[in-house]
């Protein structure tokens, strides 16, 4: 129902007469849409009720000015993918959340992979408050907030709208992450899947020249990877600001997962940056 090239006009009705307009899918998943990287929204959207924030969230984003040329520059942007979640929510009919429970989670299986709604305590039905508040570690002691965060989404501008958002808000334990690392390795590599399209999925792993993204995941640097330097280049992964990873190397059928809490305390430790690839180097020594 979604074309790569498909231009945000066609879908998102709001954007159809801004700088937006000719914005396409492909240019969202691969960081060049000339979007802003982050924003600091949460402090304006407080001001709004809760239910009203979502809303209010996507004409920000709307109004907020390009910083470059479509199809042009690289630059990670949360914007971006907090578009992606509505262009999924208009096209499926269901929030995000529910979207990926029902069509990718479910479907492989997987039990402890979810958001937490924090404007209704949380939308897995499986399990009470009381207990994710048992089961999640704490993140930071957030000084916007006043508190430490636990069992909430860390990422202000997702939590200030309710926690569920395309840009953050997962909350998952390493089996489920590896079972979604697993289809999607075996999707690249055209093996049987049962979520994933494997012939849609290999046309998004092709990376464009001096592109640090593929569609979606980022790849390993040339120079300084987090992944370390023995992940092969056709390996995908995505780092995590509370200090997550995952790389996939389907080349040679390696995934290491690692769930870290680099924030706790306080996020001003970045020596996950040295810890990263040294760690994920000592383990592929081994297993190679």
């Amino acid at each position: 129902k979604l074309l790569m090239d498909q231009d945000l006009s066609s879908i998102i009705k709001e954007v159809s007469l801004n700088s937006k307009a000719d914005i396409t899918i492909r240019e969202l998943l691969y960081h060049t849409s000339g979007l802003v990287a982050h924003k600091e929204y949460f402090k304006e959207l407080t001001n709004n009720k809760k239910t009203l924030r979502r809303d209010k969230l996507r004409e920000l984003i709307i109004t907020e000015p390009l910083v470059g040329k479509p199809g042009e520059n690289q630059i990670y942007s949360d914007l971006g993918f907090i578009i992606l979640a509505w262009v999924v929510e208009i096209i499926s009919g269901k929030r995000i959340d529910r979207f990926v429970d029902e069509q990718v989670y479910k479907v492989l299986g997987i039990d402890d992979f979810f958001f937490i709604d924090n404007f209704s305590l949380h939308s897995n039905p499986s399990a009470s408050s009381a207990d994710l508040y048992e089961r999640i570690v704490p993140t930071e002691k957030c000084p916007w907030r006043e508190k430490l965060l636990r069992a909430e989404v860390h990422d202000d501008n997702a939590w200030v709208v309710g926690g569920i958002e395309g840009h953050a808000g997962l909350f998952g334990d390493a089996f489920s992450v590896w079972q979604i690392s697993m289809e999607i390795m075996n999707a690249i590599k055209g093996k049987e899947t049962k979520a994933l399209n494997s012939k849609l999925m290999q046309k998004f792993m092709v990376k464009k020249k001096e592109s640090e993204f593929k569609a979606g995941f980022d790849t390993p640097s040339k120079y300084g990877s987090s992944s370390g330097k023995y992940f092969s280049d056709k390996s995908i992964g995505h780092l995590g600001f509370t200090g997550t990873s995952f790389w996939i190397d389907p080349e040679n059928s390696i995934i290491i997962i690692l769930l870290t809490n680099r924030v706790h305390p306080d996020r001003k430790n970045e020596k996950i940056k040295f810890f990263r690839p040294q760690i994920h180097n000592l383990i592929m020594e081994q297993i190679l």
